[in-house]
């Protein structure tokens, strides 16, 4: 059944929702994913993203999306500005990747700290994006749900550790992927939830034994 968000499409600032809306929305990922406002950023286009981007408005929409703007914003047209008034440095190249969506986006993302984030992210229309990399590990996400990325060792329980702590906070697991290097490395766990997972939840995931650190997306609209 088609919502109204089918229907129309996203409320936003700009001539395409692929180009303008799913941008906006990336950069705000890599923004919410690194946890901390960035101050530096490279970002590779991809596909018609690299061929027609800059007349769609989609190197400022990203770059918008970094400075945490939404995509009915009325700022976005003027984000390069805007980010040099904030303190935020980019740059532009033309990704070079293999089967990716045609509306693709590398950012390599850094904040004050020295705290580095590298994602791969798709525009897949009527503003929808799709996370599909996150620091060179494969995911799958879109940001439609509240979601929990988790990097742990991966050893027997972990898994059944997590999910306790959401189950007796009463939080639905609406969708959940693992990806891992290698039997007893590094692991990721990426959990989409119907509710949103409040802080104290969060520090008890934390808090579990071999959990590396762990990531919070809190959808728009929530």
């Amino acid at each position: 059944m088609l919502d109204i968000f089918d229907i129309l499409g996203p409320v936003m600032v700009g001539p395409s929702s692929s180009h303008t809306a799913g941008a906006v929305r990336i950069g705000r990922m890599a923004r919410t994913l690194l946890g901390k406002p960035p101050v530096k950023a490279e970002i590779g286009l991809y596909g018609s993203f690299a061929e027609t981007g800059q007349g769609h408005g989609t190197d400022r929409a990203l770059v918008a999306g970094l400075l945490g703007l939404r995509p009915d914003n009325l700022d976005i047209p003027r984000s390069f500005d805007l980010a040099a008034e904030r303190g935020l440095s980019f740059s532009f190249y033309t990704a070079r990747l293999r089967e990716a969506h045609p509306n693709t986006a590398v950012l390599t993302v850094e904040d004050a700290d020295g705290g580095k984030l590298v994602m791969q992210a798709a525009s897949t229309g009527g503003g929808r994006i799709r996370v599909d990399k996150l620091n060179g590990v494969d995911v799958s996400f879109t940001g439609g749900f509240n979601t929990l990325i988790i990097r742990h060792l991966d050893i027997e329980g972990e898994v059944a550790e997590v999910t306790r702590e959401l189950s007796n906070a009463k939080i639905n697991i609406a969708n959940m992927n693992l990806c891992r290097s290698r039997r007893g490395g590094d692991a990721l766990m990426v959990i989409e939830t119907d509710q949103r997972v409040p802080p104290v939840v969060r520090i008890l995931i934390k808090e579990l034994k071999d959990i590396r650190d762990i990531t919070y997306y809190e959808k728009e609209g929530d």
